[in-house]
């Protein structure tokens, strides 16, 4: 197994799809500044492994998948140490979205606050029909600032406010419908459509997932000229690369394209 030694995460290291699964079951799963960092040091292994491993599933163990920030680690501690966290925690978001494999939440329970930051900032999400997502911060003084960045990109302006303004549960097929998460499923179904859905990724070319994935997050807050031109750039590079010569002659001559990863 690759990197031994997480407290608080299992690594189940199965090239070309691992499972990473947060493991605090008896505190809900909270994501703590030691989750979180050892989460981030797990994301940068696997970016470093774009040819062996194609995706990623992130589970969680016990009901719950993640009630957010730990808040005992929020009493009582100095300016530094919440800046800090929040930096940790900005950070974490945002390097589920930068490494070039594409990560899948598999959602078996309830995700609030950070929780449903962790969720809405993965690439693909799937939930149990039990599953439930909220940021109710403003319940107990602490508006929910950083997560709103992940779920306004995910449901948008007034869907986020909502959730935000309330703290109230959404459900899952609500969760769908909104675009907190891709589709449900039974609950014990959960991981196995996640592990699904990442195998038909791990099916393509590491090279051309990475370069869509990249170029995704990159266009995606462009106004529509820019988003235009930085795209064609994309594509121009992506179809002179190896893959994508490949790719298209296998699709002309009707056989199995043979993918290098380059």
């Amino acid at each position: 197994m690759f990197l031994m030694g997480y407290e608080f995460l299992i690594f189940d290291d199965a090239a070309p799809v691992p499972t990473i699964t947060l493991n605090r079951p008896g505190r809900r799963n909270a994501l703590s500044l030691g989750l979180m960092r050892e989460l981030l040091a797990c994301l940068e292994a696997v970016a470093a492994r774009p040819l062996e491993i194609r995706a990623v599933v992130l589970a969680a163990a016990g009901e719950v998948f993640s009630s957010g920030h730990d808040l005992k680690e929020m009493v009582g501690r100095e300016e530094a140490e919440h800046r800090d966290l929040f930096a940790v925690c900005s950070a974490l978001m945002q390097r589920l979205q930068s490494i070039p494999q594409p990560v899948i939440a598999a959602v078996q329970g309830l995700a609030t606050a950070a929780g449903c930051q962790l969720v809405c900032s993965c690439d693909l999400a799937v939930a149990s029909e039990r599953a439930g997502f909220a940021t109710p911060g403003v319940k107990i003084g602490l508006f929910c600032s950083t997560p709103m960045v992940a779920l306004t990109r995910a449901v948008g302006r007034k869907r986020a406010m909502e959730m935000l303004l309330t703290g109230r549960v959404v459900d899952a097929a609500k969760a769908a419908d909104w675009g907190i998460v891709n589709r449900v499923v039974a609950h014990e179904a959960v991981l196995g459509e996640a592990m699904r859905m990442a195998g038909e990724i791990a099916a393509a070319s590491s090279m051309t997932v990475g370069v869509g994935k990249q170029a995704f997050y990159s266009q995606i807050d462009l106004g529509q000229a820019a988003a235009y031109e930085y795209a064609s750039e994309v594509m121009t590079q992506n179809a002179r690369a190896a893959d994508a010569q490949e790719g298209i002659s296998a699709f002309l001559e009707k056989r199995p394209a043979c993918w290098a990863g380059r």
